[in-house]
């Protein structure tokens, strides 16, 4: 399962922040607080663990050590702030994964939608909200990207208005997201520099980019000056952080920690296990030891 097919399930299902009955979930809850040494700031993506209800999610985050919740939209900012944690990426202007800046035809739909959603953002106390590149759809890679410059242009001045950052992610083609044009760092990165904008930056996914490109530590240690927020899972399968997977986290931890990135770093896997919510919440506290360097 990727994102997409799990929000529709999530939205097909009433997932959302206080939908769900969370009666009989206090037997799978965390019993204790890990002992972080806060060199990463850790967050976490709901959608991999959207069997748990947001609220009862929200509440094993906080028994975790972790700060925000990644992907979080204005209807689940109530019960972030009620739990304390942060939005660490916003989403809710988008039109979808597919459906993106490098396609001229919908910028009049994105600008609007960005136009609106950028003072709510920062009138929440957030600061990053999420953007895609969209599919080529037959368009060029040069083409896309002077499309993405003329579009996001349109939003970078109320963006630095609101001191919001605008963060697009960067996803692999070749096995989750066929036909997506950011699908490099090296494509994000020229796009970044051609904005020229301290309000745009590129949520550097390390599961997609190890599919895509490899190199990723050097990756980090060059470029992330452009990098603004990143996610992890196992490759491959987008499973668990573990070494059944041929990443080795501690690595890129200690890379990102060394460049003196103080931002978000979103745990996006799918826990392997996911037949009880604590086997789930099990593997969410492994990443979070395996990265916590």
């Amino acid at each position: 399962m990727n994102r997409k097919k799990a929000l529709r399930c999530i939205a097909a299902a009433g997932l959302g922040a206080g939908l769900v009955p969370t009666a009989g979930l206090g037997q799978n809850s965390s019993t204790k607080s890990i002992q972080l040494k806060g060199n990463i700031n850790h967050a976490v993506c709901h959608w991999p663990f959207h069997q748990i209800p947001f609220a009862a999610f929200c509440r094993e985050a906080v028994q975790l050590g972790i700060k925000a919740i990644d992907l979080c939209g204005p209807a689940q900012w109530p019960t972030l702030k009620e739990h304390s944690l942060h939005s660490s990426m916003c989403n809710g202007a988008e039109i979808s994964l597919e459906k993106g800046w490098c396609n001229s035809s919908y910028h009049n739909r994105l600008i609007e939608n960005y136009s609106s959603m950028i003072p709510k953002v920062a009138e929440a106390g957030y600061t990053n909200l999420i953007c895609f590149s969209g599919n080529r759809d037959r368009i060029d890679d040069e083409t896309g990207l002077k499309n993405s410059v003329i579009g996001l242009k349109q939003i970078l001045p109320l963006a630095e208005q609101y001191n919001v950052v605008i963060q697009m992610e960067l996803f692999n083609s070749k096995v989750d997201h066929p036909g997506y044009m950011a699908d490099t760092s090296n494509w994000g990165i020229r796009l970044c520099e051609e904005l020229d904008s301290p309000n745009f930056k590129l949520l550097y996914d390390i599961y997609h980019m190890q599919i895509s490109e490899g190199d990723i530590i050097r990756t980090i240690k060059e470029n992330h000056k452009w990098f603004g927020a990143y996610h992890t899972a196992g490759v491959p399968g987008r499973r668990n952080l573990d070494q059944t997977q041929e990443l080795y986290y501690p690595a890129i931890m200690q890379a990102i920690a060394d460049t003196g990135f103080s931002g978000f770093v979103a745990h996006e896997f799918i826990p392997r296990d996911n037949s009880s919510h604590s086997s789930m919440i099990n593997a969410l506290e492994e990443a979070i030891r395996i990265c916590d360097v």
